[in-house]
């Protein structure tokens, strides 16, 4: 798949990013990883990124994330593509972007690099160089320290031409205005906020249709019901999953910072697909947590 061609699967329905798997000890579990995407793959997302920010990508090394993704590839080969995460120091992401390219992934999402901040100069090289150590395509994760501007990503799609998407995670309208409308059809857009559904409606009259979901983990159908409703403006099951699912799901995921990981986790072990533990510095749900999270999954319906 070549990055134009990607660009257009990115455009044309839902997203997901499936967890990482790992035994009590904190392992990567390949045989049930495998397992998660051949139950996921046929419910129709348009293409899945292995290892990304719900993939708990930042703690990862090498050698498991090279598994993951050829893992990941070798099962949904012909049935979905798969996007893999890379990121951190420019180098570091360089590596991971060409470790995911020969094991045979469709692109990458460069997530943020490491903690300094950085000048619009120093984000345009970083991913310029990121890009440039690649044929595949590169979606860019605008969020924390990683605030691209309008003119540095008109600057980054005049010289890089595998650059093909933007993932927004941040929610502010202004600069997201002011991209989508200087860059129009150059790049793909996606939402990229935590449990994006909440923003979906919002993003699409910004003209950003597209967006990932981490609920896909473990409420498959309805994460496609709701993207559908979002497509179609049936603004009657928007609301219902939003009022009955999608914010009490918010009242759980708010209580501890970093459970935007751990609350998808537990949905999968909810309904018989464990990933096992988060890793540190991430912490589980509590049990009490645990059963809030079941009774709203049970009030959806068999999956």
């Amino acid at each position: 798949m070549n990055p134009q061609e990607l660009k257009s699967t990115l455009s044309s329905g839902l997203l997901s990013f499936p967890v990482t798997d790992f035994d009590t000890q904190g392992n990567f579990r390949a045989d049930t990883y495998a397992r998660r995407l051949e139950w996921l793959a046929p419910y129709g997302a348009s293409a899945l990124f292995a290892a990304g920010g719900t993939g708990e990508f930042f703690s990862l090394e090498p050698n498991e994330f090279s598994s993951i993704i050829k893992t990941a590839v070798d099962t949904c080969r012909g049935q979905v593509p798969i996007l893999a995460g890379a990121g951190g120091p420019t180098r570091q992401a360089i590596a991971y972007a060409q470790e995911a390219e020969r094991q045979g992934a469709a692109g990458i999402l460069l997530l943020p690099h490491y903690l300094t901040e950085a000048s619009q100069e120093g984000l345009v090289a970083h991913v310029e160089q990121v890009c440039r150590s690649v044929d595949f395509g590169v979606v860019v994760y605008n969020r924390n320290v990683c605030r691209l501007n309008a003119d540095s990503l008109e600057k980054l799609a005049d010289r890089c031409p595998n650059l093909i998407g933007f993932k927004d995670g941040i929610g502010e309208i202004e600069p997201m205005v002011a991209i989508r409308r200087r860059l129009g059809e150059r790049l793909t857009y996606l939402g990229g906020l935590p449990t994006a559904e909440v923003y979906a409606a919002a993003y699409k009259a910004l003209g950003v249709p597209v967006y990932s979901s981490a609920v896909f983990n473990f409420i498959p159908k309805t994460a496609i019901e709701f993207y559908n409703a979002i497509a179609a403006d049936d603004h009657a099951t928007v609301n219902r999953l939003i009022d009955d699912f999608f914010l009490p799901y918010l009242a759980i995921r708010n209580r501890c910072e970093g459970y935007g990981v751990s609350i998808i986790k537990a949905g999968a072990k909810l309904v018989g697909h464990d990933a096992g533990p988060v890793r540190a510095p991430l912490t589980d749900l509590t049990g009490e947590e645990v059963e809030m999270l079941d009774a709203l999954i049970k009030k959806l319906g068999p999956q």
